[in-house]
């Protein structure tokens, strides 16, 4: 069986309804390849995600999959990669899912380093509750009812928090190139440690000035670094646009070390008056 074909294997028979052009579809496409590629067996992978248009992601896969609640893709992740270290965890969302309500989630998972990859596709808005301002949306941005004068709010800047909070992989795919971004996920998976990716991936329904990223997108000029300092620099030096592998350290994945040994009634007895 050819990998394409044994891709599609990794999908399930629910069809996407994400609008026509959406980038979601390159990164379910993308996913499957990676799989396909490392020849996971879907008993042992999971994706899970939290709401939004691209955490319907789970429903798409033939994997297991669990479709949490907003913001809480991470830790319910981190919860199954530690019960169930065996297992390829995938954690998938949006910018207003990962950043905003999910944002504290975000900062203490690339700290603690579980090894697991989450994937975030940005499209630097609300989609599923028609067109609001997310924490990556430019403050000039305009089209919003909510927003008629632009947020006036500085953007989230996704990989350079990662960075600043201790990932040790950081990357930003585009939906557009998808050999790129499987290649990119390919990496994810097998790094040892928390792996983060930022997909480009436009909204042709609430940003269809975004349809013009294929123009705008291009790889970054340097190979990847294990330098903070240097991934930093480039980071702050770059416009959002520039796709790849940005900074991979070895930093040990973190590990359960000891087990929980008290019973949960010697904890309820605890609070007993």
């Amino acid at each position: 069986m050819n990998d394409l074909a044994k891709a599609k294997t990794y999908k399930s028979e629910v069809k996407p309804i994400w609008c026509p052009g959406c980038g979601d579809f390159a990164v379910l496409s993308a996913l499957t390849k990676a799989f396909a590629y490392l020849d996971l067996d879907k008993k042992d992978l999971a994706v899970i995600s939290g709401i939004g248009c691209s955490s319907r992601l789970p429903a798409y896969l033939s994997s297991y999959g669990f479709h949490g609640i907003h913001g809480r893709a991470l830790p319910v992740a981190a919860g199954l990669k530690l019960a169930r270290p065996e297992l390829t965890v995938i954690a998938s969302g949006g910018d207003g899912d990962g950043f905003s309500i999910g944002g504290n989630h975000f900062l203490h998972a690339c700290r603690r380093n579980l090894d697991l990859t989450y994937i975030v596709m940005d499209n630097e808005v609300y989609g599923m509750t028609k067109g609001q301002a997310s924490p990556t949306t430019k403050p000039d941005w305009v089209d919003s009812p909510l927003t008629p004068h632009g947020t006036g709010v500085r953007p989230f800047q996704p990989a350079a928090i990662a960075l600043a909070a201790g990932a040790s992989f950081i990357a930003r795919g585009f939906s557009g190139d998808p050999n790129g971004m499987t290649k990119l996920i390919i990496d994810a998976i097998q790094h040892p440690g928390f792996a983060f990716i930022q997909v480009l991936s436009p909204c042709p329904t609430y940003r269809p000035e975004q349809k013009l990223w294929k123009n705008q997108v291009s790889s970054f000029p340097h190979a990847p670094t294990d330098n903070p300092l240097e991934a930093a620099t480039r980071l702050y030096a770059d416009d959002g646009m520039s796709s790849g592998l940005i900074f991979q350290s070895q930093y040990p994945a973190w590990q359960q070390t000891s087990a929980v040994t008290a019973s949960i009634h010697q904890f309820e007895e605890e609070f007993i008056v």
